[in-house]
């Protein structure tokens, strides 16, 4: 799986792994465990402004929802939220993922960071694109001494 996510330029995953303790837990979650799958991946781009290239990233791929755009510290950027289901007969339990985006263009316009925050828990997504904004706006593209590449 991390071979996978490498070469769709994945440079960043964390798992999570937390007790829902939001709201009424006797009724939504039970106060059981949610899970979660954070990537910072890289993608390549067409050279354009930064904001169209923010806006080209959630209309090129279809079945985004939620679309906002947004001034952020590090330039503008565009979120997205998809929701699918494992197909039939796939062995994965048939339970809605909730897949959170950010689109950030990197300031010298070739380049795109998209942050994804995945979720098994949808019915927290309020609580999971709160998080998700936080992380965006923590974003700078400013190289650590010594490096030349202008990462995220």
């Amino acid at each position: 799986m991390l071979a996978a996510l490498r070469e769709a330029g994945t440079v960043h995953c964390s798992v999570g792994l937390h007790r829902d303790d939001v709201g009424d837990v006797a009724v939504v979650g039970g106060g059981g465990p949610l899970f979660s799958l954070f990537t910072i991946s890289w993608r390549d781009t067409g050279v354009a402004p930064r904001g169209v290239t923010a806006a080209r990233a959630v209309t090129s791929a279809g079945g985004h929802a939620r679309i906002e755009f947004a001034e952020l510290p590090c330039g503008p950027a565009t979120f997205a939220e998809t929701v699918s289901v494992p197909a039939p007969g796939s062995g994965l339990p048939q339970r809605p993922l909730l897949r959170l985006h950010a689109y950030l263009p990197h300031p010298d316009c070739r380049r795109l960071a998209v942050l994804t925050l995945a979720t098994t828990a949808p019915e927290r997504g309020d609580e999971y694109r709160a998080i998700l904004r936080l992380i965006a706006g923590s974003v700078g593209f400013e190289s650590p001494p010594g490096d030349a590449g202008g990462g995220a």
